[in-house]
């Protein structure tokens, strides 16, 4: 186990190629419990998601994801993020655990749109299954 973002994170199991053939041939759930989650909602939050990240949200059907980024305007990149479509008008982007504020701040900064955001991460866990459904569960 190794600290990551205040959390104790395992590197490996049983070994890279048993896992990475488990999941190939089975099932894989990858924990993402300590990632953060932001919900995108209302009728410009496709606007808004179309400016902030790099990909092109309106082509993302409801329940499937995408990856993406926040690109930073320099030609950089602010962090990777995914972004799933939960509805109509809503969105969860999960973003890394120990970019959370930085990530939060840059949505809250480029919100010309007026989209409603709302940090969920301190009440939201969720793990992502290798076909890249979310299942979620909600903090205490």
């Amino acid at each position: 186990m190794h600290e990551f973002a205040g959390y104790n994170m395992p590197i490996e199991y049983s070994g890279i190629t048993d896992e990475h053939m488990t999941v190939r041939n089975g099932v894989g759930v990858f924990d993402v419990s300590h990632m953060g989650e932001f919900w995108v909602k209302g009728a410009n939050a496709l606007a808004f998601l179309q400016k902030v990240t790099s990909n092109d949200v309106s082509v993302l059907p409801i329940g499937k994801a995408q990856y993406s980024c926040f690109p930073n305007g320099k030609g950089g990149i602010v962090d990777d993020l995914l972004v799933y479509h939960f509805e109509e008008d809503k969105y969860l982007l999960v973003v890394n655990a120990s970019n959370i504020e930085k990530d939060w701040n840059w949505c809250v900064e480029n919100n010309t749109e007026g989209a409603e955001l709302e940090n969920a991460s301190d009440w939201m866990a969720s793990w992502l299954c290798k076909d890249l459904r979310l299942l979620k569960c909600y903090r205490s």
